[in-house]
């Protein structure tokens, strides 16, 4: 806590841990590894994968931490990129020696007919997304599932806003196509 009761930002907490503050690291990382782990697993389909992901990516941040500089950029952008680039690494190298890289199917314990549907449909959801191109993916899980603003994604993505405007259009077009023979099937209906 500051001084003044509020909660430090990400840059302050990060300049704590780089100076030995233990609870500015369980602070922070409670405060951006859920949401890193959510990019993760959306753009590569895995859960496993996703927390390796994100256990690489933290533990870049706390190795770069005492060269940080305060206010070029959001923590939380630069792990978002880290994240991002990791997966796109992943995923080169899993084209590369073939690995089948189909996530793996939800807990079967679930048995209330509501919670089956939504697993259905978030599995209908992730398949779709697997469809996309890895950039038009990137964009719209950035987007649409963790609602950053389009600056943000620019920033992560090291593109322009145009260019995020133009990726997230294009993939919510193309999953739309995707999903579009599925609605009964996933118990949407018409009307």
């Amino acid at each position: 806590m500051t001084p003044d009761g509020s909660q430090p930002d990400e840059d302050a907490l990060l300049v704590l841990f780089a100076n030995g503050d233990d609870n500015a690291a369980r602070d922070l990382t409670a405060r951006l590894a859920p949401r890193a782990h959510s990019v993760a697993y959306r753009v590569l389909g895995n859960r496993a994968e996703a927390e390796d992901v994100v256990q690489e990516a933290m533990m870049r941040l706390w190795r770069m931490a005492p060269d940080w500089q305060p206010g070029r950029a959001r923590v939380s952008t630069w792990l978002y990129r880290v994240v991002l680039n990791h997966c796109l690494d992943l995923r080169r190298r899993a084209r590369t020696v073939g690995i089948d890289t189909v996530a793996e199917p939800e807990d079967p314990a679930r048995s209330a007919p509501e919670r089956l549907q939504d697993t259905a449909r978030l599995d209908a959801l992730q398949v779709a997304l697997m469809q996309l191109p890895d950039r038009q993916r990137q964009a719209v899980v950035l987007r649409h599932i963790e609602e950053l603003s389009n600056p943000e994604i620019a920033g992560i993505m090291e593109i322009s806003v145009e260019a995020v405007e133009s990726l997230t259009a294009r993939g919510k077009r193309a999953l739309a196509a995707n999903l579009a023979g599925r609605r009964e099937e996933l118990g949407y209906a018409d009307g």
